[in-house]
């Protein structure tokens, strides 16, 4: 089977979209497919299977575009798209922008089948101009998102039950949609490892996500400043983004000032191996991967109750939820966690079990069947 991925954005493995779109890349080939990819990283140029077309140029903007860490792709290299798709049995989407809503009508008129995977939350792009919680701002960008790309294509991939229900409400439609995790990695269970000595007498508490403002690392820093055990707290907060400097200054008054940074994934097992508790208390989330891979770790997850969230639905027990923007519920629950490390123990063995449904090699095996029910379909005779 030859797959190309139509990537709007692709860039550096440190957003969710480009790790899901990435692992899926990888164990396509892994499993024997020809992959291209189509995107406008200048420097994949020359490396197999890629095929670079420009960026989009968004004049003044632009400096604002590169720090939030994308590179949107145009569809103005037609010759190079059409090279990538000839020849193709089908074209998977990644995200809706100008590539893919001009490469979904190219690969019909080729007689390629197309789907597409729905990994970003309207408030993914309305928080950028401040209209992250006006619902019919929203509403509407979810409208030109099926409009644009995923009510032209042939099947839809949700990582959650949560982002199906909300996008079919929202447009008024029942897709042929196929909910699949984006899937634990092997990598993620309990290891021995060594904590460093700096956090040997912290409470070690993790929360991997985006700097940005749908993520709310403001309310965790004001949680742990009402903790009874703030002066021994040490917030490991892994990730990377445009909202790095304002966590900073948010943290200015925490006895110990949270570690930033992005990890590998090597490292993000050792860190959540030696920490004590893990945090996540985002607006919204299509899927919580990174809670789910602390869960795999062995963590006790406190998990936020937002209802334009999927992450509350993996709550096992009432302790493992906070009120949604809440620093005092949270800080409770930050608290009794702390002093009941059985109860903890027995909470983090009950979700060693629970994770096991999100195994990555499952879910790659679902997308592969989606790509080769989807291709049986499209060339069925009428």
């Amino acid at each position: 089977m030859i797959i190309t991925f139509i990537c709007d954005v692709l860039g550096a493995e440190n957003n969710g979209t480009t790790i899901a779109t990435m692992n899926v890349i990888r164990a396509m080939k892994a499993k024997g497919h020809e992959v291209r990819i189509v995107c406008a990283d200048e420097d994949k140029k020359g490396q197999p299977g890629y095929y670079i077309v420009p960026k989009i140029d968004f004049g003044p903007f632009n400096r604002y575009v590169e720090k939030n860490g994308v590179v949107p792709a145009s569809h103005k290299d037609i010759m190079t798209i059409g090279e990538a798709l000839k020849g193709a049995d089908i074209a998977h989407f990644n995200f809706c922008g100008s590539l893919s809503s001009f490469s979904v009508l190219l690969a019909h008129k080729m007689g390629i089948p197309c789907t597409a995977s729905l990994h970003t939350q309207a408030e993914n792009y309305t928080n950028h101009v401040g209209m992250m919680n006006v619902t019919w701002v929203n509403d509407l960008w979810y409208h030109h998102l099926y409009k644009d790309l995923f009510s032209k294509v042939e099947a839809i991939h949700y990582p959650s039950q949560f982002i199906r229900d909300l996008f079919e409400a929202k447009n008024h439609f029942k897709s042929n949609g196929y909910v699949i995790s984006n899937g634990i990695q092997k990598d993620f269970y309990p290891v021995k490892a060594v904590r460093p000595a700096a956090y040997s007498d912290k409470i070690v508490i993790v929360f991997t996500a985006r700097y940005s403002k749908e993520k709310y690392h403001q309310m965790l820093i004001r949680a742990v400043k009402r903790s009874q055990y703030e002066s021994k707290i040490q917030l490991i907060l892994c990730g990377s983004g445009p909202d790095e400097s304002k966590i900073k200054h948010w943290s200015e008054h925490l006895t110990n000032a949270p570690v930033l940074g992005f990890h590998s994934r090597a490292e993000m097992v050792q860190i959540l191996n030696y920490a004590d508790l893990y945090v996540h208390p985002s607006l919204i989330d299509i899927e919580p991967l990174s809670a789910l891979e602390a869960m795999a770790c062995g963590l006790t997850p406190i998990l936020s109750d937002s209802k334009r969230s999927s992450v509350r639905y993996f709550a096992l027990d009432k302790r493992n939820l906070f009120i949604h923007n809440n620093p005092k519920d949270l800080a409770q629950k930050i608290d009794y966690w702390i002093e009941h490390p059985e109860e903890k123990k027995a909470n983090s063995e009950l979700y060693l079990n629970y994770v096991k449904q999100f195994d990555f090699a499952t879910s790659m095996n679902r997308m592969e069947q989606m790509y080769l029910e989807t291709i049986k379909a499209y060339h069925r005779p009428a």
